[in-house]
């Protein structure tokens, strides 16, 4: 049963929810502030990060159920657990259910408005893993869906929604978009033999690093447009400068001659943004 854990959270690449649980945190954080002007209270920060887990395990295990064809075929995805056959589809399924059911409990302890959006996020949570059979922009419902947290983290600790929860979800939506492209022009090549869409398969490497530039830039502009629309301060808006620096930094890393750093691009670089724009959001707030 451990080795079988194990596999799992290796499967779902479990550490890589540091991407998206920041700025699960820092919805709920900035939104208890406008709407409370407090801090979230103690078990709200328990349910948000429940629910962060099990939304973000339901969505990659779905996303290695559903793709378990596509991905044995693809040199590089053919030794993950399904396709190399450590896991079956009948435990993976278990496992998604056991996730979903942690995001509905979750949501359930928070409040009521959490509960009847809950069939919005579950639904982009299962439409991502199919958007590559028959559209580019399944970057952009990626993105959707990772905005989805903090949106839920605003609603999870104020029950309701404003303008600025809409802009934090616009500068994590493209964030998430932008670093995605970069990271599928791996693929490129065998998605376009292999008739899945993908920004790069469909509009080349080159023009896919631009558009990716494009929706960083427009994430950074967003991001800026908080510091004016909510309480948040100077040091805000310093953690907003140090994560445009990291963006510029990213996009230095890679070009259409040389992707061979696209993991550190991806990985290492968009991990230290989230934990960024945290660390200074809540230094802020704490002035």
């Amino acid at each position: 049963m451990i080795k079988k854990i194990k596999i799992i959270l290796e499967m779902i690449k479990f550490e890589h929810t540091i991407f998206a649980l920041p700025f699960a945190f820092l919805g709920a954080v900035l939104g208890s502030f406008v709407i409370h002007g407090t801090w979230p209270e103690p078990m709200q920060w328990v349910w948000i990060t429940l629910a962060m887990v099990g939304a973000r395990s339901a969505a990659m295990a779905l996303n290695r159920l559903i793709d378990a064809a596509i991905d044995k075929k693809n040199p590089r995805t053919k030794e993950r657990a399904i396709p190399a056959g450590l896991l079956s589809k009948i435990e993976v399924l278990a496992f998604i259910v056991l996730s979903f059911a942690l995001l509905f409990f979750s949501a359930y302890q928070l409040n009521m408005l959490a509960v009847y959006l809950l069939p919005v996020a579950v639904f982009f949570l299962v439409l991502y893993s199919y958007t590559k059979r028959f559209t580019w922009a399944c970057h952009l419902v990626l993105g959707i869906t990772i905005a989805i947290a903090p949106l839920g983290g605003w609603v999870g600790t104020t029950g309701t929604l404003t303008w600025d929860a809409f802009l934090l979800f616009l500068a994590v939506a493209l964030w998430t978009a932008g670093f995605d492209v970069i990271y599928a022009t791996q693929d490129a090549e065998y998605d376009k033999n292999a008739g899945l869409y993908s920004i790069p398969s469909y509009f080349g490497i080159a023009k896919a690093l631009l558009i990716a530039k494009a929706f960083h830039i427009i994430s950074f502009l967003a991001l800026v447009a908080l510091f004016f629309t909510s309480p948040l301060g100077w040091l805000y808006f310093i953690g907003v400068l140090i994560a445009g620096a990291i963006m510029v930094y990213e996009h230095s890393l890679v070009s259409a001659d040389d992707l061979s750093k696209v993991d550190v691009a991806f990985f290492t670089m968009n991990g230290i943004l989230s934990i960024v724009m945290l660390v200074f959001t809540i230094g802020d707030l704490l002035r």
